[in-house]
Parts: C-alpha cells; sequence; structure tokens
C-alpha cells in the first residue's frame, strides 16, 4: 500500500468534487475454478484499490459524503480461515492503514444503505462488470441485472482523478514497465524454430514472478500475430515464422505495464517481413515523436495512419492519395485497431466505467468507422496521462476477404496484391509513455527495436 495519507487525500478530493451523496463501492470477491475453494488468483477492483488501498476478498465501502464518513464493510476471518490461511491482521488494524477508521460487519452494509433510501437519499455507483456485483446490486438496492444505472457524474469524477497519474504512481509503473522490458528481452533472446509458443510464454512469465509480480494481462505468445488477441499457446515455432508477443508485468500495488515485440524466427526477418517491420517501426516513431500535452491524441492516430498508408502505397498495396485513404479509413484493412489506450491500476485503465469517459472529452462521440471506432484513447493529452502506443500492421485473410467481396475501397485498395501476404501474420511494437509539461518519456526500459537492433540482442 501507498501511506495513509495518499488514500486520505484521494478520497478526499473525490469528495470535493462531487460535495453531496452516497457512494458505494464494492470490492472484488474470491472466484472458483471449478469449485468454491478452488480459486483462481485474486486481483482486487482497481477502484476499490484507488481510494481504498486493501487487496482482499469480500469487502465493500461506502463514502458518504454528506456525513463525512469513510466505512469499510467486511468480516473479520474467524478460527477456520485463520487455521488454513494463517495468522492474519484483523480488517480493522488494515483498514487503518489507509486512514479508515469505521469498519462494519457486512451484514449491516444492507442496513446503511435502506437507511440512506428510506431517508431520500440517493446511494450512486459505478459500473458493474462482475456478475457478483450486479447481484449485489439488486439485493442491496433492488436493481435488476442488466438494469443498472450508473452515475455518470460519479464516473466522471473517478476518471478525472485516476486520469492523471501522481509521482508515486508513476514510480510503480515504471517499475512494471521495467520488469515488462526484461519479459520481453527474455523472448527476443529466446524466440528460434522448434520451440513451442508455450514455452516462450513460460519464460516470459517466469522472469514477471521473480520479480514479484503477476502479469497484467494474459500473455499473448504467437506466431499468428493477424489475431489481435491471440491467447492459444500450442503451436510450433517454424523457420520464416514472426512471434508477436503482447505481454506485460503488474506490481503488488496492481499497476501495469505493456509493451508488445515482433520478433523474426530466424536470425533476420524475411526481404518482405523486413519492409513491413520497418514501416511499422516508422509510424511507431512518428507517433512517439507527436506526443505532448495540448495535442490530441487521434491526431497521433491519423500520423500514425498516414506513415502507415505511406509506407504500404510504396509497397503497391495501397495507391491514390494518402489523406483520402487516411480521411475515408481504406488503410484499416492493414490496420484495424487504435493506436493505445490509458493505463495505471488496469492494463486498459478504467475500461469497466466506459471508454467514453476515460479516452474521449465531454460531447465527443465515437467513430462509426471500422478502425477509427476501436480509438480507445483520442482525448487531448494532458501531463500525468500514461498511455501505450502501439500502432500495427496486419493481414488477416477473413477481413481481405469480406471487403473485397463487398468491393470496398477498390479504388485504394489493390487486392490482388493483398492476397499474395495472406499467411503472413501481423507485426505491432509497443512501449508505454507519462505525458510530461513539454512532451513525453517513455516509462521502463527502452527496447530498441529497429531490426538491426533485434538481431544484434538475438545473437
Amino acid at each position: 500500500m501507498f501511506s495513509k495519507e495518499t488514500y486520505v487525500q484521494r478520497r478526499k478530493a473525490l469528495k470535493q468534487s462531487l460535495r453531496t451523496g452516497l457512494l458505494l463501492f464494492f470490492g472484488n470477491d474470491e472466484s472458483g475454478i471449478n469449485y468454491a475453494d478452488n480459486c483462481y488468483t485474486f486481483r482486487q477492483d482497481s477502484t476499490f484499490l484507488y481510494y481504498f488501498g486493501l487487496p482482499f476478498a469480500g469487502l465493500s465501502a461506502v463514502i458518504d459524503i454528506d456525513n463525512d464518513r469513510d466505512i469499510i464493510f467486511g468480516d473479520e476471518l474467524t478460527i477456520d480461515d485463520i487455521v488454513w490461511m494463517g495468522t492474519q491482521p484483523s480488517l480493522r488494524d488494515r483498514s487503518e492503514l489507509a486512514g479508515i477508521q469505521v469498519v462494519m460487519p457486512l451484514k449491516d452494509l444492507d442496513v446503511y444503505l435502506k437507511k440512506a433510501v428510506s431517508a431520500g437519499r440517493a446511494v450512486s455507483y459505478l459500473p458493474p462488470y462482475r456478475p457478483e456485483h450486479k447481484l449485489k446490486l439488486q439485493a442491496l438496492l433492488g436493481v435488476k441485472p442488466d438494469g443498472e444505472k450508473p452515475d455518470i457524474d460519479f464516473i466522471k469524477a473517478v476518471v478525472n482523478q485516476r486520469n492523471h497519474k501522481s509521482a508515486e504512481e508513476i514510480r510503480e509503473i515504471d517499475r512494471a514497465c521495467e520488469v515488462t522490458a526484461e519479459m520481453h528481452l527474455a523472448a527476443i533472446r529466446m524466440v528460434r524454430p522448434g520451440l513451442g509458443e508455450y514455452e516462450i510464454a513460460a519464460e516470459v512469465e517466469a522472469v514477471a514472478q521473480r520479480h514479484n509480480c503477476r502479469i497484467a494481462f494474459p500473455t499473448i505468445a504467437t506466431i499468428n500475430g493477424q489475431t489481435l488477441h491471440n491467447h492459444y499457446h500450442g503451436n510450433t515455432v517454424k523457420s520464416s515464422d514472426m512471434f508477436l508477443l503482447d505481454a506485460g508485468a503488474e506490481t503488488e500495488l496492481g499497476y501495469a505495464g505493456d509493451y508488445s515485440s515482433t520478433i523474426p524466427a530466424d536470425e533476420k526477418f524475411t526481404t518482405r517481413q523486413r519492409e513491413i517491420y520497418d514501416i511499422q517501426q516508422a509510424a511507431h516513431n512518428a507517433s512517439v515523436a507527436a506526443l505532448r500535452p495540448g495535442i490530441r491524441f487521434e491526431e497521433v492516430y491519423n500520423i500514425s495512419a498516414r506513415v502507415i498508408t505511406e509506407g504500404l502505397t510504396a509497397l503497391g498495396l495501397l495507391h491514390g492519395d494518402p489523406d483520402e485513404i487516411v480521411n475515408e479509413g481504406a488503410f484499416a484493412l492493414f490496420y484495424p485497431h487504435g493506436l493505445g489506450h490509458m493505463m495505471g491500476l488496469d492494463v486498459h485503465d478504467m475500461e469497466n466505467l466506459g471508454e467514453i469517459y476515460v479516452g474521449y472529452e465531454e460531447n465527443r462521440q465515437k467513430s462509426k468507422l471500422f478502425g477509427r471506432k476501436s480509438l480507445r484513447l483520442a482525448r487531448t493529452l494532458e501531463p500525468g496521462f500514461v498511455h501505450t502506443i502501439e500502432p500495427g500492421i496486419y493481414f488477416i485473410p477473413e477481413l481481405i476477404d469480406k471487403w473485397r467481396g463487398e468491393k470496398q475501397f477498390t479504388q485504394f485498395i489493390n487486392y490482388e496484391k493483398a492476397e499474395t501476404y495472406k499467411g503472413f501474420g501481423g507485426i505491432r511494437n509497443e512501449d508505454d509513455y507519462l505525458i510530461t509539461e513539454t512532451g513525453a518519456r517513455i516509462l521502463g526500459k527502452k527496447i530498441q527495436k529497429r531490426a538491426e537492433d533485434v538481431y544484434a540482442l538475438r545473437k
């Protein structure tokens, strides 16, 4: 945990931004894999962690702004719990570490909320993302599952606070990114024909564990890089393959790193692979060069799309005016996702609260264009923002077939040429940046990703 004062000040700032009301927070519960006592690794709700700092299951909390009370609801361990878990601090002692003086049994949450509702007070909550949260809302407030109405002002207040990372948060993210870089360096040095994807994934995740970290999200370790989120690890790396790794570490306090690397199976990329790799690298470098406070991230995305469009035009995969290709969205056949996302306590920070609140300014709507609609972050960048940069180039056979069958963008796309790239796979490289007062700085260790640098690391 951070210092007690950190959590006290965070709650104080939230109260000042909302000024009135009762705010309800659900912590997460244990979740059984195949029976109740065989559980998935526990991960606390990130907003609960941000304001209360307690990484333990079975807790809820209330910030009662009107009465200036911060309350933890939960049950002390029984002797049966201690037999299996060992000696543990009391819930009251743990809560005091977060500056919480009032601790009540979990059953009293129902009483507290009913009393507030009967007095005509509104109870505000955030969007539930776990089934048990929805069931709790039904039991406590009579809100039917899928009939929830999260408080928009509450969401915006949390987002505005969590989007700006403090110095102590940045130190944690830096550490997560340092470990994440070591994970990727291990893979770059290890990948070779004959290895199973699972062997590389195992080594990558072991690096995180050796640094007392867990993985920030399910590892993507695949020779099928055209599948954006490929969690299958059963293939064997073959000569002339490319290996795409998207993996990150999470620190003990819950802060994430998120890097991607594309690695040749052989000593070097093939000529065709190198051509596409260099285009992706140029787009990445141009995006990083553009980062600064005051620039809209969608503008940075447009820069990356323009560089990719110009590169693919030079190869004959696209033709026509690059600006028109970018504006119309034809490039998205090869670049079907956004440029990056906010990052912090969640690898996709606060995505459960809604991308439109986290990544977009007030009254700005997401595009409906394919590719551009996947922009998780489009808003004007501000000092304290932490986000990823990850342009990519992919050749997805099913997408090529669909667009060609529908005769989409035939004035821009050379489908005959695109057909010859089926089986190529996909390429992306990614690292993480902090927006500063004057520009941006990389978080963690910079891995040089020019092809020659990758070759040198592999030697």
